[in-house]
């Protein structure tokens, strides 16, 4: 298995990306602070590069390969952030990528990718689906394989989006960052481990799609199987890597209902005035299921992006 990163990486990842991130704002809102009975604190990833935070991981690992590496083109599978960061990073490299996506991925998604100029290779929506397509795309082209989430270099990017919270920030009792192959919120828990130990970090994860819960509660990874929920950018498994850091270095993870996904969306689009997807959502989530735990608690959330199909809002 891979290493887990060190501080010193996740440094150096932060350094070496910097100039091709956005270091996105941390806001705050009075009335969340009222209706919650806490301190909330919200990390804006969806108004980073792409719309999403996988912005920092792809970069990281683009940037770390040699000119040699990328020759033939980088390649991945994604259900649309990952793949766009992907896409625009390998722009900026001026290399090919090569994007297998499930046929149901957000249209607009889609349409990002292959407006960063990369080629979009459809397949069926299961995770054995878009290996096997992907593996063939890797046999045709040669192209280097970035794993969405299971490989150091990825999990020391997302680290950064943390890293720059704890800068700002000071003696956060929570942090939350929503899992779903669990780069984010491995990355988050590494950089609070390192930059803020006493801060505790927690998962968020969908009910109907609570493979990362199950995992950690029984010791061994679960596969993610007709995972069911709005949040389209949580469908995968965790990996490895991941597992192992979650296992680590995560307090807990905690499950919510649909309902509250959307309810949470809704709140943040209407009071603070910005665009979150449900899966950005599910960290609110958590707090409205369970105010009693964070009252009067000093709470960072991840907004991990704000990519949605404005024609297939969830409360119309």
């Amino acid at each position: 298995m891979q290493n887990i990163p060190s501080k010193q990486e996740i440094e150096r990842a932060h350094e070496r990306i910097k100039k091709f991130i956005h270091r996105t704002p941390v806001f705050t809102s009075s009335s969340f602070n009222e209706i919650f009975g806490g301190y909330l604190f919200f990390k804006c990833e969806n108004l980073q590069r792409v719309g999403a935070f996988k912005m920092r991981g792809a970069s990281n690992v683009i940037l770390s390969l040699s000119e040699n590496e990328l020759l033939k083109g980088v390649a991945t599978h994604s259900s649309g952030n990952h793949a766009a960061a992907v896409s625009l990073a390998a722009k900026l490299r001026n290399t090919k990528a090569y994007i297998v996506m499930p046929h149901t991925a957000p249209q607009i998604k889609q349409n990002a990718v292959r407006g960063y100029g990369a080629e979009v290779i459809l397949c069926e929506p299961t995770l054995q689906s878009r290996e096997e397509t992907l593996k063939k795309v890797v046999e045709q082209t040669g192209a280097y394989f970035i794993h969405p989430y299971n490989d150091a270099r990825i999990v020391a990017g997302q680290a950064s989006a943390a890293k720059e919270v704890f800068e700002e920030i000071n003696d956060l009792d929570f942090i939350i960052a929503p899992v779903g192959g669990g780069g984010l919120l491995s990355g988050t828990a590494l950089s609070t481990y390192f930059f803020s130990p006493s801060t505790k970090v927690i998962g968020a994860e969908p009910k109907g799609a609570d493979d990362a819960f199950r995992s950690i509660r029984d010791n061994k990874i679960y596969p993610s199987i007709n995972p069911k929920t709005i949040a389209d950018g949580l469908l995968t498994q965790l990996g490895e890597l991941t597992f192992s850091i979650i296992k680590k270095y995560v307090s807990e993870i905690i499950t919510v209902e649909e309902d509250s996904i959307v309810k949470s969306m809704r709140m943040i689009w209407e009071r603070m005035k910005i665009i979150v997807e449900p899966s950005a959502a599910v960290t609110l989530a958590v707090l409205l299921e369970n105010k009693e735990k964070f009252e009067n608690k000093k709470i960072g959330l991840i907004l991990s992006g704000g990519n949605v199909d404005l024609d297939k809002l969830p409360w119309c």
